[in-house]
């Protein structure tokens, strides 16, 4: 009675020593580390080594994370291709030497496959996070490895470990990100060095060359780095090998980085202590510029400009139509081919703050000047450019390129590179030694500005002519107070009679009510033959609804698109002007986007197509129509739900009509809806086809999301929904953005491209924003984006009566920018 609980006891202590001794650092040969919440931790506390299940996955991984991170980081993965499917597994150090991951039937799923044998094997979680394999002979020899983690990467790098090559076993440790949140296994976007005779980063999806560093060229590494508070970058270039690493300049920071493929980014991290939480600090690309070859063979990318892309200077794009579009793949082409070996018929041009192009057809001399430099590219005929390889003063490299010029952006931090042309491209730099040099640049000095007087003359007469001439247009086709027709020989609309609205309605009954905006009731009605109606009822004590109606009927009587509200026609008699529309059964999509159970029944397809469908006839009212029509209130309740929940755009009565190229005005009446206005037009009472673009963007985030932008609670600085988005993209967890009643249904991969879109649409610059034509080809296609810039957040300051505002005078609004 007394021996049995004693073998309690003591069995409870053995099996307490036996879980207890792996919270040490190593394994042993013949000692195993079980799948039962048994780990490694490292001598300092910082990593750990365990099995464990990622995100809301049924799969197990051994993987190595911080210890003490409040969301737990995994920074290594073993077994990321080929996971556990029971819980029955456990590592060991077989007798062969190597670290194995055995299956409950103990099948091998992983294993460091060292080539050297060892005599006394051991494993150990070393404090840097490197999981080492080493032999206890060697054990004095603290960097003897026989195999290591950070030989291996995954989608992470910590301080310490290598990217790129050791050419001496010809070992490339390479970057490989997710392929989602919760699959760790290996997806298709990749970093890592890049051999040549201009060694750099780059990282590729696919095959395909995404983005590039530039090569190794200075004291700071490469293109584009800036000292920083807390981490030194670190670019080797020798004999042995090529690699990038970095050190940390503060022992108490953590920082890491992580190729996301979720992103498509390069993300650095920074720890922030008081919260325990992640925090982007930094992100490549950065911009569209950095995205690969983004401008084309010859073309030069410019963030500052509009449209970011430029040919080179006197080079010409290679096809005007693909580039008028935006479509600049196809890059430029030499205006003039210069003549090589003639003296004085071809020279170089100086461009500054350039990144310097790509590598592959290059050719370098580290110990030659500038002078020589130059020399040596004229030297050859197929030489396109030089440039000096290094950047830290002394003028000493060269390297020379041939061919097109791949890849070129400008940039802070960027160099001087000298590209080659034809002399009658040079302008008086190619002309310098002309005796008469000097004497044409006067003459073309003097010709030019008389020229430029004569031009802004002419501009100026144009300017006051036209727009006379619109004013004139414009006071013909917008009526006035004593305008009571609506007749179908004026507007190419059915005229109904009063009688017979009054018997569709039931005389305006309560029952058949609909709703109710800025220009009166609408109600829903049934004609004779049995179709339903929605009649747009102008209410008799409206102030803005008159020239609001007669604006709708003259664009209504010309707009015909699937996804545009149709007109049926107008009735005007006495004092009642009224509109009949198409009904729509599922009315707005603000009824159900914002309402808790309603949204349930709007899963990611309907959402998606929703967005895809705004798009389109967004894109009729600015391009495809007879008319350049821009809305000025586009917004959630104005789009309508037909049978299929497929979305109608509605209510034009804020809509301007423009003629030719015109694509922007002005009012001093601002009317429309806040939280959805783009800035200019708030403040400045400036609208362009960009303007609904902000608009388009504010809808896309409602969608996405199913929050109003202006009803969210204010917390951490979140102004409003765009606030948000914007806050949750700089820290790399745009996903948080999603509506939660999605669930399975959302693809993410096209939510988070919908997300990029929308804050891209947000831009506070409208020359920023894209059109709707690139916006409808975003949407459909799987290019890369280009990272967007900061939005600027409207909030109103004081409280008004109702959504809409009938002057800027009514409201202040402040412009925020975001932390």
């Amino acid at each position: 009675m007394v021996i049995l609980p004693a073998m309690l006891v003591i069995s409870k202590l053995l099996f307490f020593f036996f879980h207890i001794s792996y919270a040490f650092d190593t394994i042993t040969q013949f000692k195993s580390l079980p799948d039962d919440g048994s780990t490694l931790v490292s001598k300092d506390g910082t990593f750990e080594l365990g099995f464990f299940n990622p995100g809301s996955s049924s799969n197990r991984y051994v993987g190595i994370w911080y210890k003490n991170v409040q969301v737990r980081t995994v920074v290594w993965v073993a077994n990321r291709d080929n996971p556990i499917k029971d819980d029955s597994s456990k590592l060991i150090v077989s007798k062969e030497g190597n670290l194995v991951l055995l299956s409950q039937n103990q099948t091998l799923l992983w294993s460091t496959n060292s080539s050297t044998e060892a005599s006394s094997p051991r494993v150990q979680l070393l404090d840097t996070g490197n999981l080492v394999l080493r032999d206890e002979k060697d054990n004095n020899n603290e960097t003897s490895f026989l195999w290591q983690s950070f030989d291996h990467p995954c989608d992470t790098v910590l301080p310490g470990m290598k990217i790129g090559w050791d050419l001496k076993t010809g070992l490339d440790r390479r970057l490989t990100a997710w392929k989602n949140w919760d699959d760790p296994s290996s997806g298709n976007f990749t970093a890592g060095m890049v051999l040549g005779s201009n060694p750099g980063m780059v990282i590729w999806k696919g095959s395909a060359e995404y983005y590039r560093t530039g090569p190794v060229n200075g004291p700071l590494g490469v293109f584009g780095l800036k000292e920083n508070p807390f981490y030194n970058n670190i670019y080797v270039v020798n004999e042995d090998e090529v690699y990038y690493s970095y050190t940390l300049k503060n022992s108490s920071v953590i920082s890491i980085i992580v190729l996301n493929q979720t992103l498509n980014l390069r993300q650095r991290l920074i720890l922030l202590p008081e919260t325990g939480t992640w925090k982007v600090y930094q992100s490549l690309p950065q911009d569209s510029c950095d995205i690969y070859n983004t401008c084309g063979p010859n073309g030069n990318c410019i963030t500052a400009e509009t449209p970011i892309c430029q040919c080179l200077e006197g080079f010409d794009p290679k096809s005007r139509e693909q580039w008028n579009a935006m479509d600049w793949t196809v890059g430029c082409v030499r205006r003039n081919s210069w003549r090589c070996g003639v003296k004085n018929k071809d020279g170089f041009r100086r461009l500054s703050r350039m990144k310097l192009p790509d590598i592959p057809n290059s050719w370098v001399n580290k110990s030659m000047v500038l002078e020589d430099c130059k020399a040596k590219c004229l030297e050859n005929c197929s030489c396109t450019a030089y440039a000096s390889i290094d950047t830290s003063g002394a003028g000493i490299g060269c390297s020379i390129w041939f061919g097109d010029l791949i890849d070129l952006r400008v940039s802070e931090g960027g160099q001087d590179l000298y590209v080659r042309m034809a002399v009658s491209d040079m302008g008086e730099v190619g002309n310098a030694e002309n005796k008469h040099g000097r004497q044409r640049k006067v003459v073309l000095g003097v010709t030019i500005t008389f020229s430029f007087v004569l031009v802004m003359l002419l501009a100026f007469s144009y300017i006051y002519i036209t727009n006379t001439k619109n004013t004139e247009e414009t006071d013909k086709i917008m009526p006035t107070e004593d305008n009571d027709k609506c007749g179908q020989e004026d507007f190419e609309l059915p005229l109904f009679d009063l009688a017979t609205i009054v018997n569709a309605t039931n005389n305006f009954s309560t029952e058949s009510k609909l709703g109710e905006g800025g220009f009166g009731p609408v109600y829903k009605g049934t004609l004779l033959d049995g179709q339903d109606i929605a009649v747009k009822r102008l209410s008799r004590c409206s102030g803005q609804g008159l020239t609001e109606f007669m604006n709708e009927v003259i664009l209504c009587a010309k707009l015909q698109h699937r996804n545009l509200v149709k007109v049926l026609g107008c009735c005007v008699e006495g004092e009642e002007k009224m509109l009949l529309y198409e009904y729509m059964p599922n009315k707005s999509l603000d009824s159900f986007l914002f309402d808790s159970d309603q949204s349930k029944l709007l899963d990611w397809s309907k959402r998606f197509n929703i967005l895809n469908a705004i798009a389109r006839g967004l894109l009729y009212l600015h391009q495809d129509s007879r008319l350049r029509i821009i809305h000025r209130d586009l917004k959630a309740s104005n789009i309508l739900l037909d049978n299929d929940m497929n979305p109608k755009i509605s209510d034009f009565g804020m809509a301007r009509l423009f003629g030719g190229d015109q694509i922007e005005g002005n009012t001093r009446r601002i009317a429309g809806t806040f939280g959805y206005m783009a800035p200019e037009y708030a403040i400045d009472g400036f609208f362009s086809i960009k303007s609904d673009v902000f608009s388009f963007g504010v809808l896309v985030l409602e969608i996405l999301s199913g929050k109003k932008n202006r009803a969210l609670a204010f917390q951490d600085n979140d102004y409003n929904l765009i606030g948000l988005a914007w806050r949750l993209w700089k820290e790399g967890f745009p996903e948080q953005l999603i509506d939660k009643c999605l669930g399975d249904s959302c693809i993410i991969s096209e939510a988070l491209r919908c997300i990029q879109i929308g804050l891209l649409c947000l831009q506070h610059h409208p020359d920023d924003r894209p059109n709707m034509t690139s916006v409808v080809m975003m949407l459909s296609g799987e290019n890369a984006l280009p990272q967007p810039k900061e939005p600027a957040f409207l909030i109103r300051k004081v409280s008004i009566e109702g959504e809409h505002s009938s002057s800027v005078n009514e409201v202040t609004v402040s412009l925020l920018k975001p932390r």
